[in-house]
């Protein structure tokens, strides 16, 4: 195999990426399994042994073949059932090294010419755009390009399944193969790159898989930071200069340099719907987090360029700046170099001659961001004080970004005017671009908050006034008092009011918001918004908890009927003149796509957003307002993820408008910004996708399709809650057929999976919701009223009409898409083996109706598509590939876990352990260390040993989903 690594042109083999697929699985699978027969020559001889026995079930499908590898699974004692499943669970992550290692390699030959992708760059874009429509030239894409705004919102959806230790040391196994197969190596060094790749392995085999604690949402935004640090910061720039590069080839200058492409929010530490441990504290500390990570990056870029621009000339104004510095400093110059070194300054501790005025300007900066980190750190201390005022009132501190760009800006008009334009446009220019896209905050942290947690402090606040319950207050009531107050000159709090623990939690929320500085937060979202004085009550909250510059207020739209709702409420909203006045005509609004899926099942929730958004345009057109629409996608089907640019292609004409904000969710973090070529790819599909979107829209739906898709809302809603709803079996087969109960070991989340507890499925969140049924490989919230819907318009003689649609609608053909890539994930077999192992016989029947639905639905669907089979045309062959290459290492895992959760279950019943080891207690050193992983534990070693392997099997089909929730 190391004969490829390091030529050029590896994808223009016969094989292409599908080679490079099979090579790299087969390399860090046979490097694994060395490891495992050097500790464990026993250990390694089951795993061969099993994953022989799974790849033979895979490919003949016999129940012969299932049983023996049932049969050899039941008999591995308690320690050997942690060890198969973790060996197994390792080669799925490993596994899927090898597909991002592929897809990145796909990526790079791409750049270089050598293939094509199935997607378009932004430079395909362009050219596409100039070629193929008459009314779009070279300058209107230009100008598209300087409206054109995208924010990727980063949150703490717990659907990373892997823990932040491993995916780092698969981050380094990356790097290395990724340097065997892109450099040219001796081979001396080709040894050092593969016994490296061997040291990373055996460090992640030796890693506890296992969260031991629940993250706290400090932990979680960390994490989210990490990807700035490793890949975001510095590939930003780096994309922002190909783009300047592709417009310079259609004759257009560069992006201007106040203009980005994106920006970056987050939710970590700011969402706190149903999440008791996101406190004020919390708010206060990762904004302050965030500011340093900032501060920091900025700091290791100014010292950089202080090596780089050792340039004597200037104009004018640089050398007046660079004067203007100098004479600040009158401490001996001793002095001055002592107190550098004890600052741990790189370089530069002498006072600087003003003959170099760049780096006189960038030794200022370097001071005023040491002195910002030393304040930051002091407020990160003491909890008490103000940031936004500590921050604001210390000239020697940062408190906005133009005041680190100005000077930057200085050096930069300088050198241009002097012709060093080709040094103006390296480093610094980049420098330029981080500080504007990511400025002092380095995201923009959301606050998000459910709609009755402030009516409710409004409702105490005017009963204590006694003007009534505004709870019990109609609509019309509600919106003239708030009205009333916003317009109003009175301060409405009383400084007495007496609170209950969850209104005292609001309001201090707000006044941490007005402590803080204004450009480290974003938007303030209500989920389950219902009604225009949702929005009004967070409005009037904040002036009276003094927030001075008022956060947005985005409304999320979940449910079915709130999406229906919408219109109505929005319309309520904009029509008020104070309101408009108020948001300078731009508004934002979030469209759930969890639980409403979650609500009304995958087709009705899929259209329901679709029309929402045409509807919620319109209105914002009717007042000229301008409108962002806030996708709040998961990584799953069921929670409406699917590829970035066919996602954003597929939505309605004119509702993106060069502006678009999207939720970036757990392990799609890692998927989309794990590797540099990865973030790149990812930047370029949002750019070119939206640039696409807004200058060559879709054409709308013909009213004929629009009738269709109502008929299969309607009958796909009805069908799915009939289920969900309706059955009384339902909610009982579900805990007894999955791991729902026991999702929350995993510990890969701060929030509880419930927000109330109560035995329902509206309780449920929609990670957990889908990430049980992914275990199962059933997949049943993407499918479940699909096939009711399109029989009812097959059977009226509309098969035609319904591949026309496919055909030629984007949003149809992505729907339809995605749920033939969830049909060749899921497996009906493997679904009701945990039905026998796990259920009651009386739901038995149950049970057979529903993979009864899942086969006629799937028969039907790909009636629609005109496929003989899943995955069979040539755009998804090598999808099917990767499957077949998963399927191997997630069917041991699948028979793994339903032991487990049959052994935990009747524990926890009260039943006796299994008899074959009730008096287990093992010898070996190893095996009781590892036994022992729970510090905080004191059970029985059984026990122990199927918890843990609970819990790695859940990670492991995980990872050979790629997706949780």
């Amino acid at each position: 195999m190391s004969g490829n690594f390091g030529k050029s042109g590896l994808l223009k083999s016969s094989g292409g990426s599908s080679d490079l697929l099979k090579e790299d699985d087969s390399l860090l699978r046979d490097t694994f399994l060395s490891i495992i027969r050097h500790h464990n020559p026993k250990l390694a001889a089951k795993v061969d042994v099993v994953f022989a026995l799974s790849s033979a079930w895979v490919m003949t499908e016999s129940d012969s073949d299932f049983e023996m590898l049932e049969k050899r699974l039941s008999d591995l004692n308690p320690d050997e059932l942690i060890l198969v499943s973790s060996a197994f669970s390792q080669m799925l992550n490993l596994h899927n090294l090898s597909e991002d290692i592929s897809n990145a390699q796909s990526e790079r030959a791409a750049r270089m010419g050598e293939v094509e992708m199935s997607t378009r760059s932004t430079n395909r874009s362009f050219k596409k755009l100039i070629t193929e429509r008459d009314d779009v030239s070279p300058d209107d894409i230009y100008q598209a390009l300087c409206k054109q705004e995208v924010e990727l919102v980063f949150t703490a959806h717990p659907t990373q399944a892997l823990r932040g230790s491993l995916l780092k040391k698969y981050a380094k196994i990356r790097n290395e193969i990724d340097r065997l197969h892109n450099s040219r190596m001796s081979p001396y060094e080709k040894t050092e790159a593969l016994e490296a790749i061997r040291s990373h392995i055996m460090a992640a085999w030796r890693t506890d898989e296992i969260r031991r604690t629940k993250p706290s949402p400090q932990d979680e935004m960390r994490q989210g930071l990490s990807y700035f640090h490793e890949t975001i910061f510095s590939s930003l720039p780096v994309f922002q200069r190909r783009i300047d590069t592709a417009l310079k080839n259609i004759g257009q200058p560069m992006l201007p340099l106040e203009h980005n492409l994106f920006h970056f929010g987050s939710w970590m530490g700011g969402d706190r719907d149903g999440n008791p441990f996101v406190t004020p504290e919390t708010t206060r500390e990762v904004v302050i987090t965030a500011r340093l990570s900032a501060v920091n990056l900025y700091f290791q870029q100014t010292e950089m360029l202080m090596f780089d621009l050792s340039t004597w000339r200037c104009n004018a104004d640089l050398q007046a700046l660079a004067e203007q510095v100098t004479s600040k400093h009158t401490q001996d110059a001793h002095m001055l170099a002592e107190e550098r070194k004890r600052k741990n300054y790189a370089d530069f501790w002498n006072p600087i001659p003003v003959t170099e005025p760049f780096r006189v300007v960038l030794s200022d900066i370097r001071d005023r961001l040491y002195h910002t980190r030393e304040l930051l750190h002091h407020c990160l201390v003491h909890s008490s004080t103000n940031v936004k005022e500590v921050l604001e009132n210390d000239p020697g501190a940062y408190f906005v970004h133009d005041e680190l760009l100005a000077p930057l800006k200085v050096m930069y008009n300088s050198l241009q005017e002097t012709g060093d334009d080709s040094i103006a446009n390296g480093r610094l220019l980049d420098a330029m671009r981080q500080v504007q896209c990511f400025g002092l905050g380095m995201v923009k942290l959301d606050i998000r908050q459910e709609s009755t947690r402030h009516s409710d402090v409004i409702d105490t606040i005017t009963q204590y006034l006694g003007l009534g319950s505004y709870k019990e207050w109609d609509e019309e009531a509600r919106m003239k008092f708030l009205l009333g107050e916003l317009t109003g000159k009175r301060p409405l709090m009383p400084p007495t009011l007496q609170t209950s623990a969850e209104q005292a939690d609001v309001i201090n929320t707000f006044s941490t918001i007005a402590q803080l500085p204004p450009d480290s937060l974003g938007a303030y979202v209500i989920s389950m918004a219902r009604s225009a004085s949702d929005v009004l009550a967070v409005v009037l909250l904040q002036r009276e908890c003094g927030v001075t510059e008022t956060l947005r207020v985005a409304p999320l739209f979940e449910t079915l009927d709130d999406l229906h709702n919408s219109e109505a409420s929005m319309e309520s909203l904009l029509s008020n003149k104070w309101y408009c006045d108020q948001i300078g005509g731009r508004q934002e609004c979030m469209i759930g796509y969890s639980d409403s899926g979650k609500d009304a099942g995958r087709l009705a929730a899929a259209w329901g957003l679709y029309e929402v958004q045409e509807k919620l345009a319109a209105v914002a057109d009717k007042y000229d307002v301008k409108l962002t629409l806030f996708h709040g996608r998961g990584g799953t089907v069921g929670r409406g993820g699917g590829p970035t640019h066919l996602a954003i292609l597929s939505q309605p004409p004119g509702t993106i408008k060069g502006s678009l904000r999207v939720t970036i969710q757990g392990e799609v973090i890692e998927q989309q910004f794990g590797e540099k070529e990865l973030c790149f790819r990812t930047l370029d599909l949002y750019t070119s996708a939206v640039l696409e979107a807004s200058l060559n829209p879709t054409t709308s739906p013909k009213p004929e399709w629009r009738g269709a898709m109502d008929l299969m809302s309607e009958v796909s809603c009805d069908a799915y809650r009939d289920v969900v709803r309706k059955d009384p079996r339902f909610i009982e087969f579900f805990s007894q057929s999955t791991p729902v109960s026991e999702l929350g070991r995993m510990n890969i989340g701060s929030r509880p999976a419930k927000r109330k507890a109560a035995a329902s499925i509206d309780s449920l969140r929609a990670i957990p919701w889908i990430f049980a049924w992914t275990q199962t490989r059933f997949h049943l919230p993407v499918w479940l009223g699909v096939g009711e819907a399109f029989q009812a318009l097959v059977d009226d003689g509309k098969l035609e009409m319904l591949q026309e649609m496919y055909k030629s609608w984007p949003f149809f053909s992505v729907t339809l898409d995605m749920m033939e890539m969830v049909f060749a994930k899921a497996d009906p077999r493997v679904a009701q083996f945990y039905e026998v192992a796990l259920v009651d016989k009386s739901l038995w029947p149950f049970g057979d109706d529903l993979r009864k639905r899942f086969n006629q639905t799937k028969d039907v669907l790909l009636q629609v598509l005109g496929h003989k089979g899943l995955l069979q045309s040539s755009s998804t062959r090598f999808l099917q590939q990767k499957l077949q290459l998963r399927a191997p290492y997630v069917t041991p895992l699948n028979v793994l876990q339903v032991y487990c959760l049959k052994s935990i279950r009747a524990i926890e019943a009260g039943d006796k352990i299994d008899p074959r080891f009730e008096n287990y207690e093992p010898t070996d050193p190893e095996m009781k260390a590892l036994l022992a992983r729970d510090p905080g534990a004191h059970k029985h070693p059984y026990k122990s040993a199927v918890e843990d392997a609970l819990i790695i099997t859940m990670k492991g089909i995980s990872a050979a989903m790629q997706n949780t929730g």
